[in-house]
């Protein structure tokens, strides 16, 4: 029996769990399952009971849920060997100060660097630091953050990448990518929410060369549903391209839109159904 808590997705039996924790019945389904799919929405605690329960569960989430937030992310990074902007990584204000004292980790990254917060996403909670006074008021933040039960946050080393990044999406084995770009070189955010424009043509062995490091990293991670941003610095210095972050919920404009992501999801259910020996 093929289980779907996916709320766009028919299978042989379908159960939605939006709002609500998961219970005794969807636990009995699962352990009667062969096969579970979930939405990209789905909670931690349906995720853990899906894995416990069953075999063969749609998305992997392991990544997602074991290495969560920006500052998991970075340890992950860290941990597979991933190339990765010097990234120093807290779970909390003390920490930072524990450790630093008042100087920080900007005294080894100098400035320019980057502040971002542990959550968020297009941009939001990433600031660009040039000064003593710039990471002041980025702490400043973080304390009022916390205050409001939010904590994480890094402090990064400034890649210039004149203002673009590859954004590389895995849908169970299918990657599809383009570039973001201002068109204000000196931008800092690429993302569309500041204006960025997709750009599917430009620099296609660079993109090539990113997808190649997305997939060597989703066959050592499991992840099969994901959106990857890396950025190229200067080519003329060589090196590979950086990882910047992995986004589980993602935009599809560059996808073609909502419906061409739903018809694409659709079909790499199927592959991997079909990989396991299922059909819906």
């Amino acid at each position: 029996m093929i289980l779907s808590f996916h709320p766009n997705i028919v299978a042989e039996r379908n159960i939605l769990c939006a709002g609500r924790l998961p219970n005794d019945e969807d636990r009995a389904a699962i352990c009667q399952a062969q096969a579970v799919i979930l939405s990209q929405g789905c909670p931690e605690a349906l995720y853990r009971m899906c894995r416990r329960h069953c075999p063969c569960v749609f998305p992997n989430y392991d990544a997602r849920f074991d290495y969560p937030g920006k500052v998991g992310q970075a340890r992950l990074f860290q941990k597979l060997g991933a190339p990765f902007p010097r990234t120093y990584s807290f779970d909390q204000l003390s920490s930072y100060q524990n450790l630093h004292g008042q100087r920080g980790p900007q005294a080894s990254l100098g400035f320019p660097c980057v502040f971002k917060f542990d959550w968020g996403g297009e941009g939001d909670g990433v600031f660009l630091l040039r000064t003593e006074a710039d990471l002041e008021e980025a702490l400043k933040r973080a304390r009022q953050a916390e205050q409001g039960g939010l904590k994480g946050f890094l402090l990064q080393e400034y890649i210039p990448c004149n203002a673009r990044s590859l954004r590389v999406v895995m849908i169970a084995e299918k990657l599809i990518s383009y570039w973001r770009r201002q068109q204000n070189g000196a931008a800092f955010l690429t993302n569309l929410k500041t204006g960025a424009l997709i750009d599917h043509g430009s620099d296609t062995g660079l993109q090539e060369e990113g997808k190649a490091l997305v997939r060597d990293f989703c066959t050592k991670t499991g992840i099969n549903l994901a959106a990857f941003d890396l950025l190229f610095a200067d080519r003329a210095q060589g090196g590979s391209p950086f990882f910047l972050e992995i986004n589980y919920f993602f935009g599809r404009q560059g996808l073609g839109g909502s419906l061409n992501y739903y018809k694409m999801v659709d079909e790499a259910v199927a592959r991997w159904l079909n990989s396991i020996g299922l059909c819906l």
